[in-house]
């Protein structure tokens, strides 16, 4: 007597899609997303329709231009004109343009502001580092460069924090950190990469 083949059981397959589609929101709900962080940019003020010639000078003395080529060259641009300088050399460079300490003309104003803990202070609130690099710049040199801009600032708010608090920037209240902040705001711009030569 021939034995009769048995089928298989089927599998219930009606709610794997349910089953499916509620892992999914599971893992979006649980899963915690990094968030991208870039650097405050600030751009430069434009000059108004109006504005007389020596008041566009008066705003050009607040620009540092600071430019890489492709062969990861730095060069900086102010009132006193071009200059290629050493990457080691940068941060000195940026930290006196951004104190301006004897008023020069061909650095940024000083404008009088009263701060909170500080009083009523000179400082070049309207002062700007403008960056641009060549389309070939290593990434190396833009990221050396953009370091030293940082620590520029960093070393400042370090030195008056000292100076006014007696303790490090890092150990302020948020209030006096904000009070150093605005003693020393943060401006760097980014341009739009340009075509050196080179590469």
């Amino acid at each position: 007597m021939a034995r009769k083949k048995r089928k298989a059981p089927g599998l219930n397959t009606s709610s794997t899609a349910d089953i499916s589609f509620m892992l999914l929101i599971f893992f979006l709900v649980t899963t915690s997303m990094d968030t991208d962080r870039g650097l405050a940019r600030q751009l430069p003020p434009p000059p108004e329709e109006n504005a007389e010639v020596k008041d566009i000078i008066v705003k050009e003395r607040n620009i540092m231009n600071v430019r890489m080529n492709s062969a990861g060259n730095l060069m900086i641009e102010n009132m006193d004109g071009q200059q290629f300088i050493k990457l080691d050399d940068l941060r000195a460079i940026v930290k006196d343009f951004i104190q301006n300490p004897n008023n020069s003309d061909n650095k940024p104003e000083l404008h009088a502001e009263t701060i909170p803990y500080f009083g009523e202070v000179m400082i070049t609130k309207n002062h700007v580092i403008s960056v641009q690099n060549d389309r070939g710049t290593p990434y190396k040199v833009y990221f050396s460069v953009q370091h030293e801009l940082i620590a520029a600032y960093n070393e400042l708010r370090e030195e008056i924090a000292k100076k006014q608090f007696g303790k490090s920037f890092a150990d302020l209240t948020e209030d006096q950190a904000d009070a150093v902040r605005k003693y020393y705001p943060q401006k760097i711009s980014e341009a739009e990469p340009k075509n050196y030569g080179g590469k």
